[in-house]
């Protein structure tokens, strides 16, 4: 059970569009996603989480990774088995991946325990049937997540990678991009932010995203005195989990 929030601040991290205002939050998380209004977490019980009136809300279920964005909410359990939100219950879908993400325009994307990439159609994710058939992609990746201006995702060694021509129709899109830089993971918001987190715990944002530059120009690093495992970002708040798993919010304010 969580209560209200803490007082314990963090340093401000500078972004490209301004700077961050980092409070620690109770709770422990060992993957957090924000999309489309909302936020979920699992902890290192599998249990579930969601913010809900500045407090967590327990949800029923065991997952290990969830996700949450237009597509709507998705999960995978320890046995890598696919799950949607669907009326409140979790319904299983066919498939098997072990990272998720809906934060594509109401497309899935995801990665199996080979590393394999796969999609799933808006048609698919929209449909209350739980035979659907995901699209393979191309490539190896461990951590794959989409937005408004393409996909984006990590290999093994950490290596970058841009997916261009992603739609919901065709959401294996066309070519990858090999984009300078390294990240152990990446996230895209669903206003098509992009922030990831090193090796060595930095948080990083893309900049100079835009419809003419969907892959962006360069990297930011921001600069907070802590180091992270993970990353999201949605409606103005990034969150981040520090490697023990404690939660920070942190408000972007313009500078």
């Amino acid at each position: 059970m969580f209560f209200a929030l803490s007082l314990l601040l963090l340093c401000a991290g500078i972004s490209a569009s301004g700077e961050f205002q980092c409070t620690m939050i109770p709770g422990k998380l060992r993957q957090i996603d924000a999309g489309a209004g909302e936020v979920y977490g699992v902890n290192d019980k599998d249990e579930i989480f969601r913010w809900v009136n500045s407090d967590w809300e327990h949800v029923p279920g065991k997952l290990i990774h969830v996700s949450v964005g237009p597509a709507g909410v998705w999960g995978v359990n320890r046995d890598s088995n696919v799950y949607k939100l669907q009326d409140n219950e979790w319904m299983s879908v066919s498939g098997l991946l072990k990272q998720v993400d809906a934060g594509g325009d109401k497309f899935l994307g995801g990665v199996n325990a080979q590393d394999n990439i796969f999609c799933l159609r808006r048609s698919c994710t929209v449909s209350r049937s739980s035979a659907v058939y995901f699209t393979h992609l191309d490539g190896g990746l461990k951590y794959y997540s989409c937005g408004p201006m393409g996909c984006w995702g990590v290999n093994s060694g950490n290596s970058i990678y841009f997916r261009h021509n992603v739609t919901p129709k065709a959401c294996q899109g066309t070519q990858w991009e090999h984009i300078d830089g390294s990240l152990a993971m990446i996230e895209v918001g669903t206003d098509g932010s992009v922030y990831g987190v090193n090796s060595a715990g930095n948080v990083y944002q893309r900049d100079g995203i835009s419809a003419k530059t969907p892959a962006g120009t360069s990297w930011i690093q921001l600069d907070f005195c802590a180091t992270f495992k993970h990353v999201t970002y949605d409606n103005g708040y990034l969150w981040l989990l520090n490697p023990t798993g404690d939660i920070y919010q942190c408000a972007e304010t313009n500078s």
